[in-house]
């Protein structure tokens, strides 16, 4: 049969090392892979891409590992504003006497625009591409996250009680539909419903939340299990865990992003597995406000699905992946009490194709490989912390710091280029945050 001739492509990159995070979790040395139309080809052995691609622009990275672009699977971006505002306190105190007060009395649409595009770029430029955001007023981080060019799941915000957002549970439920019909097949963006938590919805919204999600189609994205005290209401309240309450409210399944879920027993890991409810781990946040410890390592042998996201910056008090991935993988072994649970590579994957998989991205994100969207990154890991490489994903994991990206692509579009943001003025976005230091001073 006669060969295919090479096919022209906008931009072929070659590295030293690609994790393509595809079936195996290999390591790829030495190989290219291409992009056009915002889409993946490859990767193939970089002698043999010239066999199947005739770039218009060639990019060799020497020292460089390629990736996939992390996702982050949990995220309130427009809280960055609050970062560090008030530290080192339990949840429950942390919610009702410091950060709901300030909402009540700082945030509008115009705060969220300025958290979300200190947050974007903060996340772009340590290798971030897409992010699952619940906070107030989605409608104004839509054009923020455009003009940022990256993608998000925006999970609209869900309580019983009045925000900025909405006056009522139903309320929200109506802001959604116009905001669904907004987004119809937007390119970047896509829709979840935000309930809060348990404990902030009551049983007549939950059973209007499964109705909504019947007639819409929306996942549903909620903090669950996220301490003991939760659990302990819960029990007293109707003498039900409150992931047991979500399942017979008939809301768990693949499309349920359950967030946190710090205390799990065995009726919990059933209830999982059976419905294929996915789980976003947030340990920085989770360990600072002294919530508890997901169990990844015993979900992950369940068979159930565990993404990766920070939380936001007001409890982490940053929004860097894989200082993330690192937590995530240390804190496993010192929960399990196994240092082979969670290793590097597998901690890795939460970060991507499994925090994919956990937001209904996995058959376009989450991998780089033919067909994929070209949502990747470039690191360098010719440094000090970083050499000698022995094994590329045990580097990237355990001692790669995030100035290290050096590039970043979100639908072939580059975002980050040699370390530089693209299109963003780093200095505008400083002088913008800070002027909030004063803003929420007490007087």
């Amino acid at each position: 049969m006669p060969s295919t001739a090479p096919r022209d492509v906008e931009l072929l990159i070659e590295a030293s090392w690609i994790l393509p995070m595809s079936d195996g979790l290999p390591t790829l040395e030495n190989h290219a892979i291409a992009i056009d139309g915002g889409y993946l080809l490859g990767p193939w052995p970089i002698a043999d891409a010239a066999q199947h691609v005739r770039p218009a622009k060639t990019l060799r990275l020497e020292h460089h590992a390629l990736l996939p672009g992390l996702i982050n699977a949990h995220n309130h971006a427009g809280m960055s504003l609050m970062r560090g505002f008030a530290d080192d306190l339990p949840l429950m105190t942390w919610l009702n006497e410091h950060i709901w007060p300030a909402e009540s009395a700082h945030v509008n649409p115009e705060f969220v625009a300025a958290g979300t595009r200190l947050a974007c770029a903060e996340m772009l430029a340590s290798g971030t591409t897409t992010f699952a955001d619940m906070y107030l007023a989605p409608e104004a981080v839509i054009p923020v996250v455009e003009e940022a060019g990256m993608r998000a799941q925006l999970c609209t915000p869900l309580i019983d009680f009045p925000t900025p957002w909405s006056q009522d549970f139903e309320s929200g439920v109506r802001q959604t539909e116009t905001l669904m019909a907004h987004l119809s097949d937007h390119p970047l963006i896509s829709l979840a419903f935000g309930p809060h938590a348990p404990y902030t919805v009551g049983d007549t919204s939950l059973a209007r939340l499964r109705e909504a999600r019947d007639s819409l189609g929306l996942p549903i994205q909620m903090h669950v299990h996220e301490t003991f005290d939760e659990v302990k209401q819960g029990l007293a309240s109707d003498g039900k865990r409150p992931l047991r309450r979500l399942y017979d409210a008939g809301l768990l399944g693949s499309h349920f992003q359950a967030v946190h879920m710090t205390q799990v027993d065995d009726e919990d890991v059933a209830l999982l597995r059976e419905t294929e409810t996915a789980v976003i781990h947030c340990p920085q946040s989770n360990l600072k406000l002294a919530s508890g410890f997901c169990p990844v390592a015993r979900l992950q042998k369940a068979g159930i699905t565990v993404g990766l996201g920070t939380d936001g910056a007001a409890s982490n008090n940053d929004l860097d992946m894989f200082d993330e991935v690192k937590t995530a993988a240390l804190l496993a072994k010192g929960v399990s009490g196994d240092a082979s649970a969670l290793p590097a590579m597998a901690a890795l994957a939460m970060a991507t194709r499994e925090s994919a998989r956990a937001l209904g991205m996995a058959k376009r994100r989450g991998q780089l490989s033919e067909g994929f969207d070209a949502d990747l990154i470039a690191v360098n890991l010719e440094a000090l912390n970083t050499v000698p490489v022995h094994h590329p994903a045990s580097a990237v994991v355990y001692a790669v710091q995030s100035r290290q990206v050096t590039h970043a692509w979100v639908a072939g579009d580059a975002r980050l280029h040699d370390g530089e943001l693209v299109g963003i003025d780093r200095q505008a976005l400083l002088t913008e945050a800070r002027q909030f230091e004063r803003i929420m001073r007490p007087a």
